[in-house]
C-alpha cells in the first residue's frame, strides 16, 4: 500500500481553508450573542466625532496621492535592501566566490538605487511633487448695479451696539 502525504500546496490550502472557517465561526458566533438595538444615534454617519456637515464631495488635492504613492516605492526599496544586506553581509558566502558575488550584489544594488533616484529626479523636474497653488477666481457677475455702489456697501462702517440678553433694542 503506498502512503500519500500532502504537498505543499496541500498544506497551504489547507491553512486557507482552517482560517477561512476560523473567521465564519467567529463572526457567526458574534452575530448571535450581540445585542441589536438600533437607534438614530447608532445610525449617524461617524465623521472624527463631529456631525456630518455639508456635500461629502470635498475638492481633495491629487497631489496627496503622488506623494503617498513616492513614499510607497522607497517603503518598498526598504524592503528590497534588507534581505539584500543580510546575504551581503555573509563572509562565507562572499569568499566562496573570490568576492565576485560580493562585487556583483553592490554593483546590482547601486543599479537598483540609481534606477530609483532617476524615477524621483524625474518626478522632481516635471514637477509632481510641488504643490498646486489655486489661483482665485474672482467671479464676474452681470448686474445692472454699477461697481461703484458695491464699493460704496463695502466701505461703509456700521455702529456696534453691545446688548445684554435681557435689553431690547429698537
Amino acid at each position: 500500500m503506498e502512503e500519500t502525504y500532502l504537498s505543499d500546496f496541500g498544506t497551504i490550502l489547507l491553512f486557507l481553508i482552517g482560517g477561512a472557517i476560523f473567521v465564519v465561526i467567529g463572526l457567526f458566533t458574534a452575530r448571535l450573542i450581540r445585542p441589536s438595538r438600533p437607534n438614530p444615534e447608532k445610525l449617524t454617519t461617524y465623521e472624527s466625532g463631529e456631525e456630518p456637515i455639508g456635500n461629502s464631495w470635498v475638492q481633495f488635492n491629487p497631489r496627496f496621492y503622488v506623494v503617498a504613492l513616492i513614499f510607497i516605492i522607497f517603503d518598498v526599496e526598504l524592503a528590497f535592501l534588507f534581505p539584500w544586506a543580510t546575504v551581503f553581509g555573509r563572509r562565507d558566502l562572499i569568499e566562496a566566490t573570490d568576492g565576485v558575488w560580493g562585487w556583483f550584489a553592490l554593483i546590482e544594488m547601486f543599479i537598483f538605487i540609481g534606477v530609483l533616484a532617476l524615477g524621483l529626479a524625474y518626478a522632481w523636474v516635471k514637477g509632481h511633487l510641488d504643490w498646486i497653488r489655486p489661483k482665485p477666481v474672482v467671479p464676474q457677475s452681470r448686474s445692472r448695479i454699477p461697481k461703484k455702489i458695491y464699493q460704496q456697501v463695502n466701505e461703509r462702517k456700521y455702529e456696534v451696539r453691545n446688548t445684554s440678553p435681557g435689553e431690547q433694542t429698537s
